[in-house]
């Protein structure tokens, strides 16, 4: 019942990913980085991340990597640390080492015990456009208020 069986739901495991872009930990990147395949980050990228909708693209950011901006793509995994906001259009993978100073937008979300956020987690539709982080956030805090709300 409670063992350490893995299903097909659970966080992925990182072997499992096959990645031709890898940004090694000794690695320091400025400037946005506008994605064609899946990528690795175990160092630091100071800027925006970005991949295309239309394309099964992964961000994996590695124990030891740092992102200083945003990161938009279909699968994104953090076992780093991401100061800035996230946006998935299918899949958020947050592992124990986590750390993510943002908010997150998601479809679907794994989160495993000990990964840290401080920021608003918001399940959209997978086909949702990333849109100022202010407005989703102001947006989200107005539902959350008005929905408890009787109006009769």
């Amino acid at each position: 019942m409670f063992g350490n069986k893995k299903s097909n739901n659970t966080p992925l495991v990182m072997s499992q990913e096959k990645f031709n872009t890898l940004i090694g930990k000794n690695s320091e990147i400025h400037g946005c980085l506008l994605l064609k395949e899946s990528v690795r980050i175990d160092g630091k990228v100071i800027g925006n991340i970005e991949a295309p909708r239309d394309q099964d693209i992964s961000v994996v950011i590695g124990p030891t990597g740092e992102i200083l901006g945003d990161v938009i793509a279909g699968r994104i995994i953090v076992a780093g640390k991401v100061s800035g906001n996230i946006h998935s259009y299918e899949r958020v993978e947050l592992l124990s080492s986590a750390l993510v100073q943002g908010d997150t937008k998601y479809a679907s979300i794994a989160v495993e015990h000990g990964a840290r956020l401080l920021g608003l987690l918001l399940q959209v539709d997978g086909t949702d456009v990333p849109a100022q982080p202010e407005r989703d956030a102001q947006d989200a805090i107005r539902k959350a208020q008005t929905s408890g709300v009787d109006e009769s």
